[in-house]
C-alpha cells in the first residue's frame, strides 16, 4: 500500500493564479512553445505538473486535447473548476511520476516550473521518452541554475535550477534529438532576477 503523500501545494492552490508574475511567466513560456513547435488540433499533449492549468490555458487553442498530470489533488481541483474555459478538450490524471508510471502515449509533453521538484531527472526524462509517440516532442520550462533563493521555502525542491549543458546531456542520453534551449522569461524578485529556460527536443 503506497504511503499517502503530503500535498505540498494544498495551501497554495486557491491563490496560485493570483500572481501576475506567475501568469506572465506561463504566457511567455506558452508563446515560445507555440513559436518553436508546430502544434495542431489533432495533437494530444500531457501537461506535466499542470497545477491549476496556467500553461495549459495558453496552449489549449492550438491543440486537440491536454491531459493534465499532477500529484497535487488541490491543484488539480482548481484546474477542474476552470477547464470549461479552455479552448480544447481536457482530462485530469492524478499521478506522481517520481514513483509511478503512466501507460499512455502523447504527441508532446509540456511542463512549466515542475521538474526541479523531482529528484531523479534522468529517470523522469526516460519516462517522458517512453510516453511519447515516435516524432513526439518535449517542451519543458524551468529555472536556470540559481543560488537556492528563488523559493522562500525549499521544502520539496530538489534542484536549484538546472545547468543547460548538463540537462542537454541527460536528454540526449535517453535518446532525445534536436535538443534546443531558449530563454523563455525572466522572473524579477526583490533580491535578484531569475531566468527561465525552455528545452525542446524530439523523440
Amino acid at each position: 500500500m503506497q504511503e499517502k503523500q503530503e500535498d505540498l501545494f494544498a495551501n497554495k492552490s486557491k491563490s496560485w493564479d493570483m500572481s501576475s508574475k506567475r501568469v506572465q511567466n506561463a504566457k511567455s513560456i506558452a508563446d515560445l512553445i507555440v513559436k518553436n513547435i508546430d502544434l495542431d488540433k489533432k495533437m494530444e499533449l500531457m501537461d506535466f505538473g499542470a497545477g491549476t492549468g496556467l500553461l495549459s490555458y495558453f496552449i489549449a487553442p492550438f491543440v486537440g486535447k491536454i491531459i493534465a498530470v499532477d500529484n497535487s489533488p488541490s491543484m488539480l481541483k482548481e484546474f477542474e473548476t476552470k477547464c470549461d474555459a479552455f479552448a480544447c478538450e481536457t482530462e485530469i490524471v492524478q499521478k506522481d511520476l517520481s514513483s509511478e508510471t503512466l501507460d499512455r502515449r502523447f504527441d508532446g509533453i509540456i511542463s512549466s516550473m515542475t521538474i526541479h521538484h523531482l529528484e531523479d531527472t534522468l529517470s523522469l526524462f526516460r519516462k517522458f521518452y517512453e510516453m511519447l509517440k515516435d516524432g513526439g516532442f518535449i517542451a519543458i520550462a524551468d529555472l536556470d541554475s540559481e543560488d537556492g533563493s528563488f523559493h522562500s521555502d525549499n521544502t520539496g525542491v530538489f534542484h536549484h535550477g538546472f545547468d543547460r549543458e548538463a540537462l542537454q546531456a541527460i536528454a540526449e542520453e535517453v535518446g532525445f534529438r534536436d535538443v534546443h534551449f531558449d530563454t523563455a522569461s525572466t522572473i524579477k524578485k526583490p533580491h535578484r532576477d531569475f531566468t527561465v529556460f525552455l528545452i525542446t527536443a524530439k523523440k
